[in-house]
């Protein structure tokens, strides 16, 4: 056996770092994740919003009605008018971590931004960064690169400018690499300020938002058409609520502390679901279970706290549990109120939840025939070939388990022969499976194949049972096998959508073409693939088209489902746009649809 290497750990080597160097080599404890631009979370979305927080946080005590914000390339600006950072504090209010007025009450009541850190972040994770103040015609201004002040100008005169402050920032490569903003990710982050702070104005690059209805104008727009009644709002100092019910069947939240957008909920937010229930409750003198009253709810609330404690610099979920208590009971009264204020309105509210609670006992019924006729054919689900080692989410065993779900004997003949036993299992369709998009919860029930199907994935009681880290679908590149794998994603979107948004359903990506000669076989997953591919291996190569999974032979189809399998996960960017999206391409607005398909649709041109 070799022998350990040995280390010296002396003095030598302990470092300390500069609150500089710990925020670009620890960037993640101040960002969250780094990312390139392409999710909502990403890093240069949280350096933006560090920047805008600031802005807000003057609106919010009063001073600047309106901050316009500039995105061009990878450079931002953002300008408010507020009162500008005090002129002889602007570098250590950029720059020293733990520097700024948001200690003081007096100053900041309400502030998103407690912990002194937001805007040295941005400054220390930028290439260059510039900020500017100007109060009562003076202005003081200081240049940054990677952190370090490169120039500084203490004190000019500023004869035409409102008061407020500047920032222009780019991300830093070495940082961030060819991260780019997202246009909707940026609108979206920016309507939500709007909704937040009622009569603020943001001119983004031209574009103005505005809104004077705070969270009613947020549930409004998210519902839509989908609304049942007309979304109730209340609004006092420190909170803000509004909701409405759809015909979803799951609950969808927007949560807030002092203007952030909290992602993770956390203490309003569980007090917000519980106060409504208790609510809804007292005013139809009722005592309606919790998930009767919240299945197709969309609500809002934000709340103002002097000090809030959140789970991260990210600020993406509150933790001041002692709130809590008196938050429901405030809830509780703000929904009562609104219930009896709003006749109409209520009467709709409490028919939805008689509704949902009458078609919950009846789906109790319609499971336990359900049960008792696949107990009276068979203890075993017939289209599943399973495998050994099951996932357990608790345990975090299992990682490796998959269950790939094809159509057709032919193409599960393929995978069954070549694959691995232990970790992977096979569910086969014998055809399309139902379109659920507009559906209730007891199709599955109804639809013995998608009944099966859920049977094997275990997750009738709970997804959080899921029996397989992985799955897969695995169908034709073709016209059919494309709407097959639509019409799957439909159904795990619409009642077992927290799998999906939890990464565990992807797409197998299987060559179109395999192209080869006598010394070499190239398999090709684009047509722009296998033109190289023929250019490679000459005149003489062999060009052959795979239509379905079930031309592949078994020995080639293992090393297309072995360690180098490709696999693209299923994502959502939005989660609160999922019942737009499925209505749109899955519903019944087929003259929409087509309308959309004919005015995107590309025609190559042939010489």
């Amino acid at each position: 056996m070799a022998a350990r290497k040995k280390h010296n750990y002396d003095e030598s080597k302990i470092k300390t770092l500069s609150s500089l160097e710990h925020i670009r080599k620890r960037t993640g404890m101040y960002i969250g994740r780094i990312g390139d631009g392409t999710h909502y979370d990403d890093g240069i979305y949280v350096l933006l919003k560090e920047v805008v927080d600031n802005a807000i946080d003057e609106f919010i005590m009063g001073f600047g009605q309106k901050i316009d914000v500039g995105i061009s390339n990878s450079t931002v600006t953002v300008r408010d008018f507020g009162r500008g950072i005090p002129l002889g504090k602007i570098v250590d209010c950029v720059s020293r971590i733990n520097t700024g007025a948001k200690y003081n009450d007096d100053v900041f009541q309400f502030s998103v931004g407690l912990n002194g850190v937001g805007t040295k972040a941005v400054n220390a994770l930028s290439k260059t960064f510039t900020v500017r103040s100007v109060r009562d015609g003076k202005f003081a201004e200081a240049l940054f690169k990677q952190g370090k002040l490169v120039k500084q100008t203490r004190k000019g005169h500023a004869k035409d400018e409102a008061d407020g402050t500047f920032v222009s920032f780019s991300p830093d490569p070495e940082i961030f690499g060819a991260a780019a903003y997202d246009e909707e990710h940026i609108t979206r982050r920016l309507r939500l300020y709007t909704y937040l702070n009622a009569g603020l104005k943001i001119d983004y690059n031209g574009e103005v938002f505005v809104s004077h209805g705070g969270l009613l104008d947020l549930i409004r727009e998210e519902c839509e058409e989908e609304a049942l009644y007309p979304p109730l709002h209340a609004r006092t100092k420190t909170l803000e609520l509004a909701f409405t019910h759809t015909q979803r069947f799951r609950e969808d939240y927007f949560s807030f502390v002092n203007g952030q957008y909290t992602t993770d909920g956390g203490t309003h937010l569980s007090a917000f679901r519980e106060g409504l229930v208790r609510g809804v409750n007292e005013f139809a003198s009722k005592k309606f279970e919790g998930e009767d009253v919240r299945e197709g709810l969309v609500g809002a609330i934000a709340i103002r706290l002097k000090e809030p404690i959140f789970e991260s610099q990210t600020k993406n979920k509150l933790g001041n549990t002692e709130i809590r208590s008196e938050l429901v009971a405030q809830v509780k009264e703000q929904v009562a109120d609104l219930l009896h204020r709003n006749e109409k309105a209520a009467q709709k509210l409490v028919a939805k939840i008689q509704e949902t609670e009458k078609l919950r006992k009846e789906l109790q019924t319609v499971k336990k025939m359900a049960r008792e006729k696949a107990r009276a054919t068979s203890i075993r689900v017939p289209q599943l070939k399973d495998c050994k080692v099951h996932y357990n989410k608790s345990s975090g065993k299992g990682r490796d388990s998959t269950i790939f779900i094809t159509e057709g004997q032919s193409a599960a003949g393929s995978i069954v022969s070549c694959r691995d036993v232990t970790t992977q299992a096979i569910f086969t369709l014998k055809g399309k499976p139902l379109n659920v998009c507009d559906l209730k919860r007891d199709a599955v029930y109804k639809n013995d194949e998608l009944y099966n199907l859920m049977r094997s994935l275990n997750i009738e009681e709970s997804v959080e049972r899921l029996r397989y880290n992985r799955v897969v679908l695995a169908t034709d590149a073709d016209v059919d096998g494309l709407h097959i794998r639509n019409l799957l994603i439909t159904f795990f979107l619409r009642f077992f959508e927290p799998i999906v948004l939890d990464g565990h359903v992807r797409i197998l990506e299987t060559p179109l073409f395999r192209v080869r000669n006598k010394s070499k076989t190239l398999y090709c997953y684009s047509e722009a693939e296998r033109d190289a591919a023929d250019r490679e291996l000459g005149r003489s190569a062999e060009v052959t088209r795979f239509k379905g999974l079930g031309e592949i032979s078994p020995s080639e189809f293992k090393r297309f489902i072995g360690p180098d399998m490709r696999l693209t996960p299923v994502e959502v960017e939005d989660e609160h746009a999922i019942s737009h999206i499925l209505s749109f391409y899955m519903g019944k607005n087929t003259p929409a649809r087509r309308s959309y398909i004919m005015d995107h649709l590309v025609v190559e041109e042939t010489e």
